[in-house]
């Protein structure tokens, strides 16, 4: 918001709007940058966070598509209508 900071807790699934202003970049400065590299990062694994990264999909098979037929030309209207009704289309 305006001025300040607003935290809000909302059930999902849910829709933000938000200001433009919202992704102007914030550049760090050298210093901040230089401390940042000598900073310790802490490692933690999805168990330690108690997030499932077990896959929730199996697939079953895989196959190839279907070869398609060759198109057949036709010379006229009648004849593309004997076509169809050979085939059962009309």
């Amino acid at each position: 918001m305006d001025g300040g900071l607003q935290t809000i807790k909302v059930s999902m699934p849910t829709i933000v709007t938000v200001d433009l202003r919202l992704n102007e970049p914030r550049y760090a400065s050298l210093p901040n940058i230089m401390k940042a590299k000598k900073k310790q990062m802490d490692e933690k694994t999805a168990a330690d966070l108690g997030v499932d990264v077990s896959p929730h999909l199996s697939i079953v098979s895989t196959s190839e598509p279907e070869t398609r037929a060759a198109g057949i030309k036709v010379a006229s209207v009648d004849e593309l209508i004997e076509k169809l009704k050979e085939v059962g289309a009309v």
